[in-house]
């Protein structure tokens, strides 16, 4: 059997059994219709506009920095105890894809190390030899991080669940400057200032983070990093080969920096770019499998359906005479409405199958006066996808006919409104309609409709083709489509 090599690469990449699983994902699906097309001309090119997630976000924090690798440390000094600092940081966050981002960062706190004792010859021959030695050093940082999505990246193709919760992993370089204090029996003094973008100040750190999704707009992160400075002289030692720096043969004083800290992601977009999972929507667009190129040569084990394969690879044994069928011989159904493409009136548009796979309508009968039928023209609404308030060109033909009927109408004026389904907050489905109001009204006034005969409305999630579709999940997905409308109103 000679396979298009499009088909196959495909459907190495759907699992089996996701096929089975598609409804559970359809709020995905209708939200990226142009993702993958065999030549459809309803495909745009990815601008600014047409983004459907927040890719910005800001992050804050504090914590405690613990030297852990020095001659001066934090972490059980020379007395036994722990010191603790303390440390702030302030980031700008870029997601450049799902699984992948950059931070730039600034960092400003504290490390103090802990005191230990050490013999002076200068001591009295009566009373303890011995004096404390501790550090302080008062740092700034700036750097730029990789930000990996480990959950995202690692995800199981037959996880449908959205996740809460997100391991993220970091490491990037940047400029130190620092200030290293010593405090001994004399009294506190400065030992080392290094300023930053010089070339000894560079520093690098990396490690990981746990974050929690609150909402749509903050999460919450506890975050360890593991900071290399480079430098001998930052625990506050003194020269790289004083007393102190020469009881340990590390050259690089390095610390932990454990915070607990916030991103608020900005955007109109009710989702960010980083909790989102792109394997949803491959299940959208079938009819790269609708163009295979098959040239099937004799089955050995029968071909029983004739629908061109083997009856060995497929997985709907009767499958209607004449009906498309994907890589597996599973009949088509282009707008998984429940309804083959075979018997589907509405191919593109998903319905109730009692109507033939279409979406009932709210038609406005027109005026049969003036050589002008209610067949010919008529006043339809039309649905979206999700999240968006772009006229499909699937819909064009529908608007063009709203617009013979609107001019038909002789100084009848209407309402354009438009509606949503119940999924995001009142707040943005409000402003969402409103958008795809006034996106039908400028198509018709650009076609030739009189302004004054058109009032846009927006109505948010409180006019609901199907009200029992609160919650959205509740429904299957063509009745949440329905409700994602815009539709006419005489005024």
């Amino acid at each position: 059997m000679k396979i298009n090599l499009a088909i196959v690469a495909l459907a190495l990449a759907i699992p089996t059994a996701s096929f089975a699983q598609m409804d559970s994902v359809t709020m995905y699906q209708t939200e990226y219709p142009n993702t993958f097309s065999s030549g459809s001309a309803n495909v745009s090119p990815f601008t600014k506009d047409s983004k459907r997630f927040n890719d910005w976000s800001i992050s804050a924090g504090a914590g405690v920095p613990l030297v852990q690798s020095a001659d001066l440390t934090s972490i059980k000094n020379g007395n036994g105890t722990n010191v603790f600092g303390y440390s702030a940081y302030l980031s700008v966050d870029k997601a450049i894809t799902h699984a992948f981002g950059l931070k730039l960062q600034y960092d400003r706190g504290e490390t103090r190390q802990g005191a230990y004792n050490t013999k002076t010859d200068n001591a009295p021959t009566t009373g303890n030899p011995f004096f404390q030695v501790a550090g302080r050093t008062q740092y700034d940082a700036i750097s730029i991080l990789g930000d990996i999505n480990f959950s995202n990246l690692l995800r199981r193709v037959d996880n449908k669940s959205p996740l809460k919760w997100a391991l993220h992993g970091y490491a990037g370089i940047g400029t130190l400057a620092y200030k290293a204090y010593q405090e001994n029996a004399s009294g506190q003094s400065l030992q080392t200032e290094v300023k930053p973008f010089k070339f000894y100040s560079f520093f690098g750190q990396a490690g990981v983070g746990l974050k929690y999704k609150v909402n749509n707009r903050i999460d919450l992160e506890v975050r360890s990093m593991y900071v290399v400075t480079g430098d001998d002289e930052f625990d506050g030692g003194g020269a790289q080969y004083s007393a102190i720096n020469l009881r340990e043969d590390q050259i690089s004083d390095n610390f932990f920096n454990t915070t607990l800290g916030v991103s608020l992601k900005l955007g109109k977009h009710t989702s960010h770019l980083m909790w989102h999972d792109p394997l949803q929507e491959i299940y959208y667009k079938l009819d790269v499998l609708a163009d295979k190129n098959q040239d099937v040569e004799v089955c050995k084990s029968g071909d029983n359906d004739n629908d061109g394969v083997c009856d060995d690879w497929d997985r709907q044994l009767d499958t209607p005479a004449g009906a498309r069928v994907d890589g597996a011989g599973v009949a088509l159904d282009t707008d998984l409405d429940g309804v083959i493409d075979l018997y589907d009136k509405c191919v593109v548009v998903p319905g109730p199958v009692e109507n033939d796979g279409c979406p009932y309508e709210n038609t406005i009968v027109p005026p049969t006066s003036g050589g002008i039928t209610e067949e010919e023209i008529s006043l339809d609404p039309i649905e979206f996808d999700l999240n968006s308030d772009r006229i499909l060109p699937s819909n064009t033909s529908i608007l063009n006919n709203a617009v013979k009927y609107i001019n038909s109408t002789n100084g009848g004026s209407y309402k354009v409104i438009g509606a949503t389904d119940t999924r995001a907050s009142e707040a943005y489905n409000q402003k969402l309609s409103e958008r795809r109001a006034n996106s039908v009204k400028s198509y018709l006034i650009q076609n030739g409709v009189e302004s004054n005969k058109l009032q846009a409305e927006g109505r948010g999630e409180k006019d609901l083709k199907y009200p029992e579709c609160e919650p959205a999940t509740k429904c299957p997905e063509w009745k949440n489509r329905a409700n994602r409308r815009v539709f006419f109103e005489a005024k």
